[in-house]
């Protein structure tokens, strides 16, 4: 860890059944970070949207399991799970486990979004007694799972093409077709191994909204986990997913994560969404495109088109970013830079997510279709980040949803400092972070703070 971000204080972290000792960093000048024993708790909030009491201060990480290890196994992963609990992992969202379509396969691997048995798991990664065991476990250490669900489209070689072809989007010729994707702009993506459910035929309600709800049940009455993470969630109908919420809620509570920024999927569907307009400005900012001016406006914009009490996930990289837009070390820079954007993924309002390998600084782009080991250098940034999930914790200001929706930024004629406040009740984080190679002083919570390039400041009262 550099030593001009070296921590100042230690903070306790707690969680459910490990207790560990970690860090919060700061960047120059003597830090205030500290626990309170007297803030009030999550629950004293008045809950305005049905979400969980504990997601209010959750965190999320995501594993890619074919990556993750040599073998790349549940088995092997489960390893890690005490790692991740001490590093202030709540959420533990694992891309999609079952099986992989063969015909017109991508690699020689395929694609995890190429799904051809919805309630099986793929043999690469192990058995359902597997994943069920490592769900256990993760659960035990106080964290929870979601499994991240490909409703739009399916492989090729999925039993419904042959059995159950009226659910499927078809041509002109009554064929199946591959997934052909338009966003509105003259670029047309083919997703050439998967083909398209079609939600919206006369029979559908009766057929293929039920087909897919059970299958969504079953990984809850079969793995008990606890919730999903939804891809393209916005290219299928909300009304499908709000039924399926009634239906999953019925057996167990759930957190829904949608790829999306569709704003009405979050008013009875999804707890939180994507936010991958702030991710466009951390990268941005790093690259010196953008300032604090630029950020100000995102979270206005942010504030007007959703929900008080919606949550959005704040990343700095994800599977698809790293795979296809590039590595942190591409994208950010150095890792200076990377940490200073991380800070403010984590300390801005959203639930931040660390995409597994992160704690190692990716200096790789992971093959998408191939196996593509993530290079680990023994976790370099485990700290970090630790001190960072630990403030989230500790901290109703920080909290997701209404409770931290107070968000107060401080402007000092400079755009090359961010300086903003959060606070909820007695509870107050003031955070400072330099957007520039220079050093720069900054003013955070009435105390004079010289900031390193691309330094920060995280004061608590």
């Amino acid at each position: 860890m550099n030593r001009r971000q070296s921590c100042q204080r230690l903070l306790t972290l707690n969680l459910a059944l490990a207790a560990a000792t970690q860090t919060a960093c700061g960047g120059g000048g003597p830090s205030l970070i500290e626990t309170r024993k007297d803030l009030p708790t999550v629950s004293t909030f008045p809950p305005t949207y049905p979400h969980l009491d504990w997601t209010r201060q959750a965190t999320i990480y995501e594993v890619n399991l074919r990556q993750f290890s040599t073998q790349g196994t549940f088995e092997a992963f489960e390893a890690h799970l005490p790692r991740l609990a001490q590093m202030g992992v709540d959420i533990l969202w694992f891309m999609p486990i079952q099986p992989i379509g063969v015909e017109k396969r991508k690699g020689s691997l395929g694609s995890y979004y190429a799904v051809r048995d919805y309630t099986a798991v793929n043999p690469e990664f192990g058995t359902l007694d597997d994943f069920k065991r490592v769900v256990a476990a993760a659960q035990a250490l106080g964290m929870k799972v979601i499994l991240d669900w490909v409703a739009n489209h399916t492989a090729w070689d999925h039993a419904w093409v042959a059995q159950h072809r009226q659910r499927y989007k078809l041509n002109s010729r009554g064929e199946v077709f591959s997934v052909t994707f338009n966003d509105g702009t003259p670029q047309v993506e083919y997703w050439d191994d998967v083909v398209g459910l079609n939600y919206e035929s006369a029979t559908a309600q009766q057929d293929l909204w039920p087909a897919m709800t059970q299958a969504m049940t079953w990984w809850l009455q079969e793995a008990g986990i606890d919730g999903f993470r939804c891809d393209v969630a916005g290219l299928v109908p909300t009304a499908f997913w709000e039924q399926a919420r009634v239906a999953l809620d019925a057996i167990k509570p759930v957190f829904m994560l949608a790829e999306s920024d569709k704003t009405e999927l979050l008013a009875k569907a999804f707890d939180m969404g994507y936010d991958w307009e702030l991710q466009d400005q951390l990268r941005l900012i790093a690259k010196g495109q953008a300032n604090a001016q630029a950020l100000r406006a995102w979270g206005q914009r942010r504030q007007q088109r959703y929900p008080a009490d919606s949550y959005a996930m704040n990343f700095t990289s994800n599977h698809d970013a790293n795979s296809w837009f590039g590595h942190d070390a591409e994208v950010y820079g150095n890792v200076d830079r990377f940490k200073a954007m991380a800070v403010l993924a984590a300390m801005l309002p959203g639930m931040p997510l660390v995409y597994g390998g992160q704690e190692s600084f990716f200096r790789k782009r992971l093959a998408f279709f191939e196996k593509d080991l993530i290079d680990w250098q023994a976790y370099p940034l485990t700290d970090f980040y630790a001190g960072l999930l630990a403030l989230k914790h500790q901290h109703p200001a920080l909290a997701n949803g209404l409770p931290g929706n107070s968000l107060q930024w401080r402007t000092n004629g400079d755009d090359r400092l961010v300086v903003f406040e959060r606070t909820a009740g007695s509870d107050r984080v003031s955070v400072a972070v330099n957007l520039s190679d220079q050093p720069l002083r900054a003013t955070v919570a009435g105390a004079d703070i010289d900031l390193p390039a691309w330094g920060w400041h995280i004061a608590t009262a």
